[in-house]
């Protein structure tokens, strides 16, 4: 079932985030995954978008996206991430 991943990200170091989103597409093509979205301004419909970046990822199903977020590799390059902003990520499962 395709599963899919909501990261809500403040990013507070643009260079330092910089670096994580360079090594991004090479580690995550490897895991079947899709970038679908990713938007720095969004259109609120309601209540406050407080974020400075929301990205919406897929994948086949809850395995590869594991596989993909607990590898060494990402979990190298995501320090990066951790150390230039704050973010929460969801996992968020398909219908059917």
């Amino acid at each position: 079932m395709t599963v899919y991943a909501v990261a809500l990200i403040d990013i507070d170091d643009r260079e330092g985030y910089g670096n994580y989103e360079q090594g991004f597409m090479e580690i995550f093509s490897k895991y079947e995954g899709t970038l679908l979205a990713v938007e720095e301004d969004p259109t609120v419909l309601e209540g406050e978008w407080p974020w400075t970046r929301t990205v919406l990822l897929s994948f086949p199903d809850e395995a590869k996206l594991r596989a993909w977020y607990d590898s060494d590799e990402y979990q190298a390059l995501a320090r990066h991430r951790f150390d230039a902003s704050d973010a929460s990520i969801a996992v968020i499962r398909g219908l059917g």
